[in-house]
């Protein structure tokens, strides 16, 4: 297949890449590197069948040009992150909501298949655990917190809505904290903080109260199922959620940390009202039902949160090293 991925040089974008690349199909990737890195594609230069390129989904012409190209696309470009969400609503929802509303209207003249990866965050303040698809989505007050998880449950219904009205084949996925490296924490994904905070004997700030649990998902896992999604005509019109079942407490993930880091590092928690601004509001638990997609495409989580840990440690340790070279070069 001809693949476009819009944020491809990203976090999940890139692993995705990786795996298509095997798969034998041909991938160009999209970003405006705002969040990205291109030296998450480093390791894929020179690869055949892959090309990328820096540009914005919002440059309409650029993209229906990408688009004409392409047998399917898969919309990652996004505003991502809680730490980026409170600091920047507005860029936020309009990149989030305008972003997707151009690729499905520029997708649908051609009727390219289009996957939207969501997230778990729209389900949220629901108590019904664990989260099935057609289960109510239970949203905050009308403040910044909730407004990536509503520009995200847009997205859907935008979706759905091009599929229904317009007979364009679209697929949404709902990713539940997934992990791995290359993650960087630099918006507020708690993996990589608490990995770097530990191998540099920093204390691992817990944000609340450390019981809000959360199913961390292995990329490598997750992409494989997008990759599945993407050549099962039979999900066209659904949304699936993937990622993880395991459920671990925060407070019980950063103990885990410290015991694969070997480190010294104490932990502190961190009020949410000092961590990111007054009245922020949390979920308790994030536990989704992987029933749907596994009996679709048969996906199953392969990877244990213990060695999803040692993929992160073993990854920001080399990125460590790196920085420390070439620190002592200058």
């Amino acid at each position: 297949m001809r693949i476009l991925i819009t944020g491809g040089a990203g976090f999940v974008g890139s692993h995705l890449a990786e795996h298509l690349l095997a798969l034998g199909d041909h991938v160009l990737c999209v970003d405006d590197l705002s969040t990205g890195s291109i030296e998450n594609l480093d390791h894929l230069r020179g690869r055949p069948g892959l090309r990328a390129i820096t540009g914005s989904v919002m440059d309409i012409p650029a993209m229906a040009e990408h688009v004409d190209r392409c047998d399917a696309i898969v919309h990652l470009a996004a505003a991502v992150g809680v730490r980026l969400i409170v600091e920047s609503p507005v860029r936020t929802i309009e990149t989030n909501i305008r972003g997707t509303e151009i690729i499905l209207g520029l997708a649908a003249k051609k009727k390219k298949l289009v996957l939207i990866p969501s997230t778990s965050e729209v389900y949220g303040k629901s108590s019904k655990v664990p989260f099935c698809e057609d289960d109510d989505l239970v949203m905050g007050p009308t403040k910044g917190r909730w407004s990536y998880a509503c520009s995200k449950a847009i997205d859907e219904f935008l979706a759905l809505a091009y599929w229904k009205e317009k007979q364009l084949p679209v697929i949404a996925v709902r990713l539940f904290n997934t992990v791995g490296p290359r993650q960087t924490g630099r918006y507020g994904m708690v993996l990589p903080n608490f990995v770097r905070q530990a191998l540099t004997d920093q204390p691992l700030t817990v944000f609340g109260t450390g019981l809000q649990s959360r199913c961390f998902g292995y990329v490598g896992d997750v992409v494989a199922g997008l990759a599945r999604l993407l050549r099962a005509p039979e999900a066209v019109g659904q949304v699936f959620n993937i990622g993880s079942n395991e459920e671990v407490t925060i407070e019980e993930l950063a103990r885990r940390v410290i015991r694969v880091t070997g480190s010294q590092s104490q932990i502190t928690s961190v009020p949410y009202d000092q961590a990111y601004e007054e009245g922020f509001e949390d979920m308790l638990r994030r536990v989704p039902s992987l029933e749907k997609i596994a009996r679709y495409i048969g996906y199953k989580p392969q990877t244990p949160l213990d060695q999803i840990i040692e993929s992160v440690v073993a990854h920001e340790r080399a990125q460590l090293a790196r920085a420390s070279r070439q620190a002592g070069a200058v």
